[in-house]
């Protein structure tokens, strides 16, 4: 069966351009009424304009759509608030959420500014926090709501020159780990997409990738099977070139040290704590605990 929005309304944001723009035009082809935010500033989050928002919202209108435009600064959150609230003034509902504004101001830590860091957490992270707060009431009250935060391989795994991104990154799937287990009673679906795509944000790295091949709209079909009726939730999908992968934080099932040549035992052991077979992908951060728990009382029997 199809994936359709017919009745569902969207708010995605950074929709100016890039993968926004793609998930935006994509929501509206299959029926949903999309609220498209964009500040519409510079890679490094100067400036603003609303033009790049408006001429989203003019291609979806002329393909027979229905959208608004928006220019909040998602890391204002007295604005993403007036956002929410014209779109629940104009359709009734948000239902699906999109956390995909972001910044890039990339440069080694030893070189980054505080202030530097900051600005990227705060866009990146609190934007999310900021926009996912506006929205959750509602979609609680309703016992509905699809939202994905817009994670990267960079806080996955790390990327060189990229500190605050990837903390910001990283953080992200963090905030979606337990907003997935609090939302589960209201049928409220959260998750993460790992975009590859060549957007502004990529166009420094120019012949080091296949450009043709790593359009944003081969991203998209991943964000609106994350955001369906049938959404799974607490995934975390990777998306580029047409391909889909899933990421998982996992963990070994490790040793038992104690006494006073414990962090010997872990040297010696350490291959034996990092050792993947049988490593499992906990329902919660309390699974920790009890795998650990599970050593002593074997210890003890």
């Amino acid at each position: 069966m199809a994936i359709r929005f017919d009745g569902r309304v969207a708010i995605v944001t950074g929709a100016g351009g890039g993968l926004g723009r793609e998930h935006a035009l994509a929501l509206a082809a299959r029926g949903a009424k999309v609220l498209v935010n964009d500040l519409g500033g510079a890679r490094d989050g100067t400036g603003a304009s609303a033009t790049a928002a408006e001429a989203v919202v003019a291609e979806i209108e002329a393909a027979g759509g229905e959208a608004m435009a928006n220019g909040a600064s998602v890391t204002d959150f007295d604005a993403v608030q007036a956002m929410v609230d014209a779109a629940v003034e104009r359709w009734g509902r948000v239902d699906i959420l999109v956390n995909n504004a972001g910044v890039l101001r990339d440069k080694t830590f030893a070189k980054m500014t505080l202030d530097d860091f900051r600005f990227v957490m705060d866009v990146h992270l609190m934007g999310a926090v900021n926009c996912t707060k506006a929205v959750w009431d509602g979609m609680r009250e309703r016992n509905y709501g699809r939202i994905v935060m817009t994670t990267s391989s960079s806080g996955l795994y790390g990327n060189f020159g990229q500190s605050n991104y990837g903390a910001a990154k990283m953080a992200l799937v963090g905030f979606m780990q337990t907003l997935s287990i609090e939302g589960a009673k209201n049928d409220i679906r959260v998750n993460c997409l790992a975009p590859t795509a060549h957007t502004r944000m990529t166009e420094d790295l120019g012949a080091a990738l296949p450009l043709e091949h790593l359009g944003p709209e081969l991203v998209s079909p991943g964000l609106l099977y994350l955001v369906s009726e049938n959404a799974p939730t607490r995934c975390i999908l990777g998306a580029g070139a047409g391909g889909f992968e899933r990421a998982y934080v996992t963990m070994t099932q490790g040793i038992r040290a104690v006494g006073e040549d414990a962090p010997e035992q872990i040297e010696a052991r350490f291959a034996d704590i990092s050792d993947r077979d049988g490593e499992v992908v906990p329902d919660s951060g309390m699974a920790q605990g009890v795998i650990e728990l599970g050593k002593l009382q074997k210890a003890l029997a």
